[in-house]
């Protein structure tokens, strides 16, 4: 009976999908990091995954803008413009749904979470008014980049970005983040680590400025966390259990910037069809539909961006290998 609870439960689906995209995150970056290996030893030659631009994000917002000024998507780096729209039209039909099913920081974020929970017995929150000065944090950061790209970068600039040897090798730079730690990076990591263990979703929730933007636009999503009345027993387990502590058991619905639609409301509550994800007032919807629409609506982004020829970049083999072994020198 428990096994059969399990397997209808929410949480249990949604990390089945959190924890198969970061898989597939880890094997795109073992690809990648064997594609560059190639040029950089000589070694056997792999394919380059596209789907690592998506680590690209303010890059992406470069392109976007050059997308709009010009009317061309630039070819350089194409996937990455593709999977920043991606994820805005999920956030647009299906609320912050990225950040909770498929973003791999989120996915350790949670797991660090989740062991330091225990540990310790229990995970800690922030004092409620320093909670909200630190959530503003996030939208601070947001509001720079924007100001940069969106209001202080002329075209011509953009286009100079985008055609630059900085941004040709922008993967591999971020792959050497990852693989080559320098003090620095290991100490900001490890500090967020450390209180990813203490605070749940203390990156998502008080620093992500992409988490920002994506919340922006959840906003117009018809999708809504939305509670039944006459079936609640007003016993407070969705607002003890959302991870973004939003006041669930005091509202009929739930269109909150910071709610990522994680169904943690909906497996915690113990009176079938009290809550409920749903586009429209008083129409039920059931979960795994909104899960089914998650991933449909990835496949269909990335799927568009393959059809439509704006997936691979144009850069060549010989453009590789004349400029990785640059990677160190590029932008320094």
């Amino acid at each position: 009976m428990k096994q059969q609870q399990r397997l209808a439960s929410p949480a249990f689906w949604r990390g089945l999908v959190q924890w198969g995209f970061l898989l597939w995150t880890l094997f795109l970056g073992v690809q990648f990091s064997l594609f560059v290996r190639h040029f950089e030893s000589g070694g056997a030659a792999y394919l380059r995954p596209p789907g690592v631009e998506g680590f690209l994000p303010i890059g992406a917002l470069v392109s976007l803008r050059y997308w709009i000024d010009s009317g061309h998507i630039h070819p350089v780096h194409p996937a990455a413009l593709v999977l920043f729209l991606t994820f805005i039209g999920m956030s647009l039909l299906a609320r912050k749904s990225f950040c909770a099913w498929l973003c791999p920081v989120g996915t350790l974020s949670e797991a660090a979470a989740d062991a330091g929970k225990r540990l310790f017995g229990r995970n800690f929150r922030a004092w409620r008014w320093l909670d909200t000065v630190l959530r503003g944090t996030k939208y601070l950061l947001l509001l720079f980049f924007l100001k940069i790209i969106v209001l202080d970068m002329p075209t011509a600039a953009l286009g100079g970005f985008l055609d630059s040897p900085y941004w040709a090798i922008s993967d591999v730079k971020m792959l050497h983040f990852f693989t080559r730690f320098s003090s620095t990076t290991f100490v900001v990591v490890s500090v967020l680590v450390v209180l990813s263990l203490f605070y749940r979703h203390a990156w998502c929730r008080y620093l992500c400025p992409y988490g920002a933007l994506l919340g922006l636009f959840s906003l117009f999503s018809p999708f809504r966390i939305r509670r039944n009345q006459e079936i609640c027993s007003d016993c407070g387990a969705c607002s003890r259990n959302c991870p973004a502590h939003l006041p669930v058991a005091t509202k009929s619905s739930i269109g909150s910037a910071e709610c990522s639609a994680c169904l943690s409301c909906l497996d915690s509550c113990p009176q079938p069809g009290a809550l409920h994800m749903s586009p429209l007032p008083n129409r039920t919807f059931p979960w795994w539909g909104f899960a089914a629409v998650v991933v449909l609506l990835f496949a269909a982004g990335v799927g568009a961006g393959m059809l439509s020829g704006h997936w691979q970049s144009s850069l060549s083999a010989d453009d590789f290998r004349r400029l990785i072994p640059l990677a160190d020198r590029v932008g320094h």
